[in-house]
């Protein structure tokens, strides 16, 4: 029979200080997102008791944000389950009957998953004319065969070669643009409206990687990015509610909402600094002041901690890493949060009396014509709206009302965030009025839009790979602080975990449960013989 009993004198032993205490190891959850409850949920599960999850806003689910507006549930953040075979987010839908009533319209195995795939999109010009439908398909096969060669740098080891500039924008722009040009059986018409898509194009990818600009993202690391196989999924009755069912089984005890964190205290060994925070705090007892980390809310609340598991977004990272860690990151894992990048992808929902669009539209795609020989998709303040790419249909109306969902990212999607909703809500009717040549649409009735960008506590939508950083760069952002061969040889004292950390799965739901699993996975390794000798 294994003892239980551990020495005192195992002080080479990373346990064995808060095994001596007799106590369970103490772990703080920073942000009660996917990832911080997959964290916690786990952590519950396999025996641990000690847990504190610390959430900075009054609500739990992070980037999963639905509300609900009249009959229907509306999504601020997380729409989609991209892929079902072996996803975690889809199991939980379909064990919980979350999917029962989504529409076969609404499943999509394409790589744009729209609300709906009955019905077709129309591309619309800013003179008012609808694109052609074959001149789109012929366009939309020519984009897809290119967006497909993107894939093979990464998956084929295929070198990039100076021109492309290691950019997935740059790249596609010049390759697609030399076919369209090169085409012998089109008009010079026809081919400046097929020059023109590729902006269009191009915006649609920007929103969907949340990047400013498919220049920034990197050629040469795209394909890594895995796409689970099957269809994918949208809940009818609101993301919210995987998110309520990982946090089903977690105490309301654990989760502490309003309670942001303003400073995390590790690596007792190289820094004194602890101590002297712990000598503040009058009311942790005497056995706590020697504790390896020391979460410091800003609140001044300092709570004591074996092991913290940092969830916030890479956005947040990058904004707050200087002071948010002491003492300071190592280097090689500041470099990482700096070369990785994030930005924001927002969505305007418009929701009319009657619809203006006709029963076959399943989303409208603004196509400015002027942008045909564009080199950037940068604009001015003023002209904020021009990078909105579309806005979809919601389907069914039944259950959605008549309602269009707007898609913006980059800088103008902050830019938008600063106008109010009336200024919004005009300059989306202006553009649909143009594009589709009909001045009489009305304003909608109501107006509903996410802020990523500018909101404090996620300065952003979620992660891709920036030009000049890799897979690498996102092992380097999940490795536990202090760094070491192995948790037997130094404890893991600070920990990371979120969409940012996963290197197949990043920018997904998928990808931030996984990753905190993986951390609970590692401290329940840690304390096996713990957790077997108290179960």
């Amino acid at each position: 029979m294994q003892s239980c009993e551990i020495s005192a004198d195992s002080t080479d032993d990373p346990l064995s200080s808060g095994l001596r205490r007799k106590r369970q190891p103490r772990i703080v959850v920073i942000g009660a997102g996917l990832a911080g409850l997959s964290a916690a949920k786990a952590l519950l599960e396999s025996g641990f008791t000690d847990v504190t999850v610390l959430e900075a806003t009054d609500r739990i689910g992070g980037r999963v944000q639905s509300v609900k507006l009249g009959h229907a549930t509306f999504e601020l953040g997380a729409t989609w389950i991209h892929g079902s075979h072996g996803n975690p987010v889809y199991h939980l839908a379909e064990d919980n009957g979350l999917l029962e009533e989504t529409t076969d319209g609404e499943r999509s195995v394409g790589r744009i998953s729209l609300y709906s795939k009955n019905g077709v999109a129309y591309h619309l010009t800013n003179n008012g004319q609808r694109i052609p439908k074959d001149v789109v398909e012929e366009f939309s096969d020519l984009y897809n065969e290119v967006y497909n060669l993107t894939q093979e740098f990464f998956q084929r080891g295929k070198p990039v070669n100076a021109e492309s500039q290691n950019s997935v924008g740059v790249f596609t722009r010049d390759v697609v643009r030399k076919r369209v040009k090169a085409d012998p059986d089109d008009t010079e018409t026809v081919k400046r409206l097929k020059l023109a898509m590729i902006q269009q194009y191009l915006k649609v990818e920007s929103c969907e990687s949340s990047s400013h600009s498919m220049d920034e993202v990197s050629l040469s690391e795209f394909g890594e990015w895995t796409e689970i196989p099957g269809a994918h999924h949208i809940i009818p009755c609101g993301f919210i509610k995987i998110v309520e069912i990982l946090a089903r089984s977690i105490p309301e005890s654990v989760i502490q909402l309003r309670k942001p964190v303003k400073c995390i205290h590790w690596n007792q060994s190289v820094s004194k600094e602890i101590e002297r925070v712990a000598d503040h705090n009058s009311d942790l007892p005497e056995e706590d002041k020697g504790s390896d980390v020391f979460v410091e809310c800003e609140d001044c609340e300092f709570i004591p901690a074996d092991h913290v598991i940092v969830t916030v977004s890479l956005g947040v990272l990058k904004k707050r890493h200087e002071t948010l860690f002491h003492p300071r990151l190592p280097e090689d894992k500041v470099m990482a949060i700096e070369k990785l990048g994030i930005n924001t992808t927002d969505k305007i929902f418009l929701e009319f009396e009657e619809p203006f669009w006709s029963s076959e539209c399943n989303s409208i795609q603004f196509v400015w014509e002027d942008e045909a020989e564009s080199e950037s998709l940068t604009y001015p303040e003023e002209l904020w709206y021009k990078k909105i790419c579309s806005f979809d249909v919601l389907y069914p109306p039944e259950r959605y009302g008549h309602v269009l969902s707007g898609w913006i990212c980059g800088e103008e999607a902050l830019i938008m965030e600063k106008c109010d909703d009336e200024t919004v809500a005009e300059t989306c009717t202006e553009m649909l009025r143009k594009f589709t040549g009909n001045p009489n649409i009305p304003k909608p009735r109501r107006i509903l839009r996410s802020s990523w960008g500018s909101n404090p506590h996620f300065r952003g939508s979620y992660s891709y790979t920036q030009v000049g950083s890799s897979g690498a760069d996102v092992e380097k952002l999940a490795k536990p602080l202090p760094y070491a061969e192995s948790s037997k040889t130094a404890p893991m004292q600070v920990m990371f975990s979120g969409e940012a950390t996963h290197r197949k799965y990043y920018s997904t739901t998928h990808g931030a449960v996984l990753s905190g699993q993986r951390e609970a996975a590692r401290l329940i390794e840690m304390y096996q013989d713990l957790l077997q000798c108290r179960n």
